[in-house]
């Protein structure tokens, strides 16, 4: 296929969706959902050149999966097309949603072989239920529910999308430019994944597979003098702090980093840089939650934390239940689920000389269980 470029959209917030974890990222066995459909039509029909558009903030996770190119998408779906379009030079298009993630091969089969029909080919299906349009009925014979994929004409596509007008398609930017377009039959499989209750209707899918990632984090911080002391977000009475550049929660900086290292999202360093004003003396707490999320939102899922507090000062065992139960509400588990420790240094080194603590994680990431969340 080198005259005609894959691009999949694959940008969108998935607020309609509810589940938190983001639909493109809804693991099958162990591709999330946005890898899968780009491979699907890429064994297909051998497109030479794709292009997915991500979310800003997904980019670096998403470009670890493969060798197709990853865009930034913008806020509407438009907005999207429009930056993936700087990357295409073939003369044809295909435009697909992954939210479209049923691939029916003979449905683009169609679409492919009309090109030259029209500036844009798009598949529909028809109206079957009596349709009305505010009190009045309209002729559902003239009414057509659109599709994705379609294929367009890359420059005139590029040229209809330069509109400030914002189109929910290619066809109908590519209609208000006075251009053609030409229709083929579409697919009841190609059902649009919207809602979690989609998910009952795409034959496709299959459930993620087992997993287990597993991340190590480890932080030190020396104490200061007249700081408010926190460990796993838990206030401990004592005469001095930790010194940071944010409250200095050692035991959450490191639960964070084994997170990060798990779900292969970088470290704290990168999250929370100690040159951004923004962190100076921030409670390490929200840190963490904004960790989970995001987590979350690319479909993993916490399964445990172990950690071990090193410490000659302060005395950890009175404030160890509290520990865990605090770790345990931050990070959405049950206080079985969450494992703490802790011990001295035997008076050896910096630690048993009363200079500072160091925390070490170990955390265990799976897939998010999509096929429990939506039954």
């Amino acid at each position: 296929m080198e005259a005609i470029t894959l691009v999949l959209l694959a940008a969108g917030s998935s607020t309609r969706f509810g589940m938190g974890t983001r639909k493109q990222w809804l693991y099958q066995g162990h591709k999330p959902l946005w890898q899968k459909v780009a491979d699907d039509f890429v064994n297909a029909f051998g497109f030479e050149h794709v292009v997915v558009t991500g979310s800003a903030d997904d980019l670096d996770h998403m470009r670890r999966f493969g060798d197709y190119a990853v865009v930034a998408g913008g806020a509407t779906r438009q907005a999207s097309l429009r930056a993936a379009l700087q990357e295409v030079v073939t003369p044809w298009v295909l435009v697909n949603d992954v939210a479209r993630c049923c691939l029916d091969r003979i449905m683009v089969e169609r679409v492919i072989a009309a090109r030259d029909q029209a500036a844009c080919i798009v598949p529909v299906l028809g109206v079957t239920d009596t349709l009305y349009l505010g009190d009045d009925p309209v002729d559902r014979t003239q009414a057509r529910r659109i599709q994705t994929p379609q294929l367009s004409r890359t420059d005139i596509l590029k040229r209809a999308l330069e509109s400030p007008i914002n189109h929910t398609d290619e066809s109908s930017a590519i209609r208000a430019l006075g251009e053609s377009i030409h229709f083929v039959p579409g697919s009841t499989h190609a059902h649009k994944l919207t809602h979690a209750e989609d998910l009952n209707h795409l034959a496709c899918l299959e459930p993620p597979a087992p997993e287990t990632r597993v991340g190590f984090g480890i932080d030190t911080h020396p104490f200061e003098q007249d700081k408010p002391m926190k460990l796993c977000g838990v206030a401990l009475e004592s005469p001095f702090g930790f010194k940071a550049h944010s409250d200095g929660d050692v035991a959450l900086h490191a639960v964070i980093d084994a997170l990060l290292g798990a779900a292969g999202l970088g470290d704290i360093g990168e999250w929370f840089p100690d040159t951004d004003a923004a962190y100076a003396g921030a409670d390490s707490a929200p840190m963490l939650e904004a960790v989970i999320e995001r987590i979350r939102r690319v479909g993993l899922a916490v399964r445990n934390v172990d950690l071990t507090i090193v410490a000659q000062i302060p005395r950890i065992l009175p404030y160890k239940d509290a520990m865990r139960q605090r770790l345990a509400s931050l990070l959405d588990l049950p206080p079985h689920r969450v494992n703490l420790k802790a011990t001295t240094s035997e008076k050896l080194g910096f630690i048993g000389r009363e200079e500072g603590v160091t925390v070490h994680a170990v955390a265990s990431l799976g897939y998010f269980d999509w096929t429990q969340e939506h039954t």
